[in-house]
């Protein structure tokens, strides 16, 4: 007997037809040229500040082995440009679109998130809290238990719609920071963000990315990225979203074992423009495979060693 797979996941209250979509900075919409993006679980566009940033200094991408360092300084074009142009742009299509939010401070992360939230399609927010606190110690509100749960608490108080946090993987306890914002009211979080990394030009002896540091993301941060989605999963009962180093569809299910019910697709956008739906057929052929009717039979199913 064909089975046919349900790869239907809900995120925090947020219906989705299958648990892959974009992480925000690696998806646009000229990649409509290459797939089709109602085939998506969800849509992500890039992350919106409120007042129009030009981003850091050039060059801002340098490769690395088994991955890539990214310091683009959430170019953005503002809050007003992304309502009047980038949101209308994405109404046509039937997956759920995830605003991503970057903001300077905890008032301005509550009024960006109560402005988007009114846009009827606009179905969830995704609050990336990995980004500097630049009104308070420097450091990113996702590194600190206490203004996490002030900054959730805060939009939770202006919008009904789903909240995922965006947790950043460069704290000592990433459980702690997860349990603090389910405490606050959050819906779901993605785990996780880039992680700080540093490369040097050995010839000319200067970093490679123009802000000396940046992010690292693609296939060397998964595992790291399958271990914080563990820890994640054993210390709330959130919906997580894995991202970081997803290339395949083997990659996806592994993040799924560790807790994942969904998971974002970043470094291979920019390798296959196709990644996203070549996953896809991926999940389900192993779905099909192993005799697997939902998808939720996966979610945090890894076994125990085997000791002897």
């Amino acid at each position: 007997m064909s089975i046919n797979p349900n790869l239907a996941v809900n995120i925090g209250g947020l219906q989705l037809q299958n648990p892959v979509m974009p992480a925000s900075g690696a998806f646009g919409e000229d990649m409509e040229e290459v797939i089709d993006f109602n085939r998506l679980g969800a849509v992500v566009p890039k992350s919106i500040t409120k007042q129009p940033r030009g981003g850091n200094q050039t060059p801002r991408v340098c490769e690395t082995y088994g991955g890539m360092i990214n310091s683009i300084g959430i170019q953005s074009k503002g809050i007003n440009y992304y309502l009047k142009h980038i949101l209308p742009y994405y109404q046509k299509y039937q997956s759920p679109l995830i605003s991503s939010i970057s903001a300077e401070s905890i008032d301005e992360f509550a009024e960006m998130s109560e402005t988007i939230a009114e846009v009827p399609h606009v179905r969830a927010i995704e609050l990336n809290i990995s980004c500097p606190n630049l009104k308070g110690n420097g450091l990113a509100f996702g590194m600190d238990e206490a203004l996490t749960y002030e900054l959730i608490r805060k939009v939770r108080g202006v919008t009904d719609k789903p909240i995922i946090a965006k947790l950043t993987p460069n704290v000592t306890s990433i459980q702690d920071i997860a349990r603090a914002c389910e405490e606050a009211g959050a819906d779901g979080l993605n785990v996780a963000n880039t992680m700080l990394a540093m490369a040097i030009d050995v010839e000319s002896r200067k970093p490679k990315v123009g802000n000396i540091m940046g992010g690292l993301s693609g296939p060397a941060v998964k595992p790291i990225i399958v271990r914080l989605i563990y820890q994640v999963y054993q210390a709330t009962k959130l919906p997580i979203i894995g991202c970081g180093g997803v290339m395949t569809g083997m990659d996806a299910i592994e993040m799924m074992l560790a807790g994942a019910t969904a998971v974002q697709v970043g470094t291979a956008n920019f390798v296959t423009p196709t990644a996203m739906i070549d996953i896809l057929e991926e999940i389900k052929a192993y779905m099909k495979r192993h005799g697997l009717v939902c998808i939720d039979d996966i979610v945090g199913g890894v076994a125990e060693p085997v000791t002897k």
